[in-house]
């Protein structure tokens, strides 16, 4: 992506309102790899993260973290599938 210093081994967790954790990931095919190849979005790394939730409206926020602290640059996308 042309990115300066990617975050190569990130890990995800999406939280609600409260904070409360909903979903974590840390390499896309530890879960749901059937889903989330059937979108055509899947990731080229097999070490990206990446969930496949549904969700009422509502106010969300998603961490990236390096695995064993390693830092860099993290890109997170939201998309609305149907």
């Amino acid at each position: 992506m042309g990115i300066a210093n990617p975050l190569l081994d990130p890990t995800l967790s999406l939280h609600d309102a409260n904070g409360d954790v909903i979903v974590t990931n840390n390499n896309w095919k530890d879960s749901q790899p059937s889903e989330i190849a059937a979108t055509g979005l899947a990731p080229t790394d097999d070490r990206e993260s990446t969930v496949i939730v549904t969700l009422p409206g509502g106010v969300y926020t998603a961490i990236v973290r390096g695995v064993n602290r390693t830092t860099g640059v993290g890109l997170v996308e939201v998309f609305n599938l149907h």
